[in-house]
């Protein structure tokens, strides 16, 4: 199985936003993890309507993991996002395979066992443990190098007057004529 862009993300949103523990931006979660800002505006609505985010308007609005959201299975996000639609479409056009086909049943069956064990996956589950200091790190400006010892300095370059050439260069000049 392959999740779509779009799922893939939405999960990723939950999960900075769960890390983060305080209430965020749109424009934040975008550049935490480096993803579109208008992408993240649609998939922080669709996650709303889940349950999964609490969105607040106004100057002090912001994005914030709901207080239930983190009950919620990585299943249920994933059916939400990509359908119930089988893996592969037998319909249009009509597969002459299909009165016989066993492939349709088994993928099926595959899907079937793919989400049930997204199912065992809550999203709480995915910032416990060494995940959670990762994501609150992601878009953290760098931290400063700190340089051991100070450069030394450097030495003026004394300004030539017009019509002087260094010696090098004049030396090169005499060996062409």
């Amino acid at each position: 199985m392959r999740l779509n862009r779009s799922t893939d993300m939405a999960l990723r949103i939950a999960m900075a936003a769960a890390a983060a523990g305080r209430r965020t931006t749109v424009d934040e979660l975008a550049g935490q993890l480096a993803l579109p800002r208008n992408h993240v505006a649609k998939l922080v609505q669709r996650l709303q309507r889940l349950g999964v985010l609490v969105t607040i308007r106004g100057r002090s609005g912001g994005v914030a993991f709901a207080e239930g959201g983190g009950q919620l299975t990585v299943g249920q996000v994933v059916r939400a996002f990509e359908g119930e639609d089988e893996v592969v479409g037998c319909d249009a056009p009509p597969c002459p395979l299909r009165a016989a086909c066993q492939l349709r049943a088994e993928l099926r069956r595959a899907q079937q066992a793919f989400l049930a064990v997204l199912d065992g996956v809550r999203l709480d589950d995915l910032v416990t443990g060494p995940a959670g200091p990762i994501l609150l790190a992601l878009g953290a400006p760098p931290a400063a190098p700190v340089d051991p010892a100070p450069a030394a300095p450097v030495a003026p370059v004394a300004p030539r007057s017009a019509g002087t050439v260094p010696a090098a260069c004049a030396a090169a000049e005499a060996a062409e004529r």
